[in-house]
């Protein structure tokens, strides 16, 4: 299996930027705090980066080509393209990661992130790419 480069990654920039994002929010605030207050911090980051984004926005999911009733509305959805997953828990759970390539498969979207706020000594970063 051949590694990607750092060149070749999806979205690259875009993720960078996030990525960026996501750790000056962790710097400032650190562990320890709920999910809801990491969602309104890195809000507050991505504006002031100028990242385009859009917070809980319902995505709808389709079934055999008919729309569902049900929605997901992920935490961010950066770039119009990246689904952003916020969690702030000892460690990301198999569920967690099953949940983001889940939206992924059902919103056709090809990249998804899970941030994990409540890691220590810093927050962790997953890439989903389909």
């Amino acid at each position: 299996m051949n590694n990607p480069t750092h060149e070749s990654l999806l979205f690259r920039e875009e993720v960078y930027s996030i990525q960026g994002a996501v750790f000056e929010v962790y710097r400032e605030m650190g562990p320890g705090f709920l999910e809801a207050v990491y969602q309104e911090c890195l809000e507050r980051e991505l504006e002031l980066r100028g990242i385009p984004y859009v917070a809980k926005q319902d995505l709808w999911l389709s079934y055999k080509g008919t729309v569902l009733a049900q929605s997901y509305r992920p935490d961010f959805l950066c770039h119009g393209q990246i689904i952003l997953e916020i969690k702030a828990v000892k460690e990301v759970a198999p569920e967690h990661r099953a949940q983001i390539l889940n939206y992924l498969n059902a919103t056709k979207l090809r990249l998804g992130l899970i941030v994990n706020f409540g890691h220590h000594p810093k927050a962790e970063i997953e890439r989903f790419v389909l």
